[in-house]
């Protein structure tokens, strides 16, 4: 099965302002981050429903992409993935649930 990537706006903000904080951190850092994030979100489509489901009612599933403690929060509904957050693995769940 061919899949589609939606990004929604929101997540492709959160990517940027981690980017713009690990930039500040370390200059460099910042474009690792954001090359890390996008290029773990381009391989959702080769097998997306390999990382376990989170919540079920909303088959929302999430993974940690290496090096940063990031979330990518996604969807698979048919033939379609949303992603819908990028978020701090800290963060509380209630941050990328009210996205949904």
């Amino acid at each position: 099965m061919t899949y589609q990537l939606d990004i929604r706006p929101d997540a492709l903000a959160d990517i940027e302002a981690a980017g713009l904080w690990y930039d500040e951190q370390q200059p460099g850092l910042g474009a690792d981050f954001c090359r890390t994030i996008r290029r773990a979100i381009n391989t959702l489509p080769d097998n997306p429903l390999i990382y376990r489901t989170r919540e079920c009612r909303r088959n929302v599933r999430w993974f940690l992409p290496p090096r940063f403690p990031y979330r990518i929060v996604y969807r698979v509904k048919g033939d379609s993935i949303t992603v819908v957050a990028v978020i701090h693995a800290a963060r509380h769940d209630r941050e990328w649930k009210r996205r949904l």
